[in-house]
């Protein structure tokens, strides 16, 4: 009997040899994956077009050319002003009674919980600038602010973990193109701990955790693995090349596009294929590690159809060929 899609994303994530490659792609190709989250997300970012606060009080502002906005008013920009800030109550049980339907209506697919980021969510309450300043300013402060971002996290993963969720999912760039945005002895004195902190809860809770972080990031990969994250989420990769990512194959999955700023847009079709073929080579592993997947906008990335043809064309080929090697039915 061939394993369910919940299994082989398991599978891939524990290195334990999966018949063929989990995937997340758009159709015809499909994914194991289904999303899900408190609703409303305490972290929610206002994808509508115009301006929009969110439950804490940040004004974002989205012109409609993608799904993502901008924060413009800030609601935290004086520190005097922390008593008057608006903290949604992640632990209200309203944001969680659709939960166990979803895990219901996911099937055997692997269901991905989203929480809160612990540094987005600080500049998009005080602004970048500040949350600059004060990491040798104000580093108390700030590190009450990451502590009540990473207790939220907590109650968050309690709720998942109760409605039969499979991973916590966490979104924080912290690249810039060519390096971090802060110095790296900074991020491990400020939030290597309270990710320490929001990952164990994940794995005692037994939820396998999740990152999206874009930008050059290589500088705490090795960071990231020792305090427990399973899959590293990254968008772009050629601003730091695959052969140095290969450093961390085996020791964390990689669940990733084709890069989406320079070959998914600039590529011809044979480029893009190619660059797949790459990705396996340097970021899977014979016994896993590796998960291809797509864009979710792939208009406002600038990616045409024809190029997430060739990206979805070249990674199921790949897939038939795992899935020959195991004598295995293919799925996609």
């Amino acid at each position: 009997m061939s394993p369910t899609s919940r299994e082989i994303v398991r599978q891939t994530i524990r290195f334990q040899d999966p018949p063929r490659y989990a995937r997340d792609l758009p159709a015809p190709w499909g994914s194991d994956f289904v999303w899900a989250g408190p609703h409303p997300n305490p972290d929610a970012r206002s994808g509508a077009s115009g301006r929009h606060a969110d439950e804490w009080g940040a004004v974002w502002e989205n012109i409609g050319i993608c799904s993502l906005g901008e924060v413009k008013e800030y609601p935290l920009l004086d520190w005097s002003d922390w008593e008057r800030l608006k903290i949604p109550d992640a632990n209200d049980p309203e944001r969680y009674r659709h939960l166990p339907g979803v895990r219901k209506e996911a099937g055997d697919r692997f269901v991905t919980c989203c929480g809160m980021s612990l540094y987005e969510r600080v500049h998009f309450l005080r602004g970048l600038e500040n949350t600059w300043v004060d990491i040798h300013e104000e580093p108390e402060r700030l590190g009450t602010l990451i502590d009540l971002l990473a207790d939220m996290n907590v109650a968050i993963i309690g709720h998942a973990a109760a409605a039969g969720m499979d991973a916590l999912f966490l979104l924080d760039d912290w690249g810039l193109q060519e390096r971090l945005m802060i110095a790296p002895a900074d991020w491990r004195r400020l939030w290597k701990p309270r990710y320490a902190k929001v990952f164990g809860a994940a794995k005692a809770a037994g939820l396998a955790t999740f990152l999206h972080s874009c930008g050059y990031i290589v500088d705490i990969l090795d960071d990231l693995a020792e305090i427990g994250l399973d899959v590293i989420q990254l968008d772009q990769q050629e601003n730091m090349g695959l052969e140095q990512l290969s450093r961390w194959r085996g020791k964390l999955t990689f669940y990733v596009p084709v890069d989406i700023q320079q070959t998914m847009v600039r590529g011809t079709d044979s480029d893009i294929r190619r660059y797949a073929r790459e990705m396996g080579r340097c970021l899977g592993t014979p016994q896993g590690g590796f998960i291809p997947k797509w864009y979710g906008d792939p208009k406002g990335a600038g990616h045409a159809e024809a190029a997430i043809r060739a990206m979805g064309e070249e990674f199921s080929a790949m897939n038939r060929e795992r899935a020959a090697l195991h004598n295995a039915e293919p799925v996609w």
